[in-house]
């Protein structure tokens, strides 16, 4: 368990909503888990960059601005002015041992299966490991009708998703275009995932040969890898929020680590377009109001029964009295 908490967790920046108006509260919850749940908050002496990106500019944002709710690391702010904005943190390495066989386990479950497939041919299964690890994640999000270029900007992380063009304005059906960088380089045939809200609790992460833009899907996890120039068009199939995750993990060189990994994601929302912007919308009351009633109870019919099924109860206990 604690292996499963400490390590082994993907780091996600999540908002409700990815279309907010200007001026108006917002929540950036930080995610460590899985997308649909954190499971430990982010002390702030981990944090080493919080940004946020808009109007042209880049504003470093003081950890001490971050509150706990449960084990959820939550920034609470105002949006600004319209545009399109971006939101990142970046968290300093950090150290874990692990035995062979939970480093087997944590690069299975958790897609790094590069490395994985590397220990099995090597003969190296049984080999422990001591990793350093740093995480560094995005957002992008639309703050009214006007689209900024913003959400083109590099954060300058050691890991980064690079949109090359928005997801705010994608339609369903099309595709987001991607470049992934590595210390400002394009980083080639680098294995990523795509998910969404209804598919994060996917852990099947087996792939089929591992050709650029080739892909699979399995319980709504798809798998890409980036081409030679580290770029991925990912089609997106409906609307609704998603994520791109990825761990870059090598052999290190430092004396006493064995491996060195980098994780990143980019959240991300593509909604209904109207007029060039795309829209998020709350579809709860859909559950509520869009029902089949051919096949409800009808409520009528329910009372009716409920009456004389207790006034044959009540008849029947008087006669058993008599």
């Amino acid at each position: 368990m604690a292996f499963l908490v400490f390590c082994s967790h993907d780091m996600f920046l999540k908002l409700d909503t990815h279309y907010l108006e200007p001026n108006s509260s917002v929540e950036i919850q930080l995610f460590n888990g899985t997308f649909s749940q954190s499971d430990n908050v982010i002390t702030r002496d981990r944090m080493a960059d919080v940004s946020i990106v808009g109007q042209g500019q880049r504003t470093r944002i003081d950890s001490s601005q971050w509150t706990e709710r449960g084990n959820t690391t939550i920034l609470s702010l105002t949006t600004g002015p319209v545009g399109t904005w971006v939101a990142g943190v970046s968290t300093l390495p950090r150290l874990i041992e692990l035995s062979s066989s939970d480093f087997n386990d944590y690069l299975e479950h958790d897609g790094a299966t590069d490395m994985l497939q590397w220990r099995i041919e090597n003969n190296a299964l049984d080999d422990d490991a001591v990793e350093k690890y740093s995480k560094h994640v995005k957002t992008i999000y639309q703050v009214g009708e006007a689209i900024t270029s913003d959400w083109q900007t590099a954060l300058g992380y050691p890991i980064e998703f690079m949109p090359l063009n928005n997801p705010g304005t994608l339609h369903a059906g099309e595709s987001f275009e991607v470049e992934l960088l590595w210390n400002g380089e394009p980083l080639a045939n680098q294995l990523v995932y795509l998910g969404s809200k209804e598919s994060t609790h996917s852990h099947d992460h087996d792939e089929s040969g591992g050709h650029s833009h080739e892909s699979h899907s399995d319980q709504g996890i798809t798998t890409f890898r980036t081409d030679d120039a580290g770029h991925m068009s990912i089609p997106i199939p409906d609307h609704g929020i998603y994520f791109l995750k990825t761990i870059h993990l090598q052999h290190s060189t430092e004396p006493n680590i064995t491996h060195e990994s980098n994780w990143a994601t980019l959240t991300f929302e593509v909604g209904h377009s109207h007029g060039g912007v795309a829209h998020g919308h709350d579809h709860t009351h859909d559950e509520d109001h869009d029902h089949d009633h051919g096949d409800e109870f009808p409520t009528t019919l329910f009372f009716i029964g409920s009456i004389l099924i207790f006034g044959g109860l009540f008849l029947w206990f008087n006669r058993k009295k008599s």
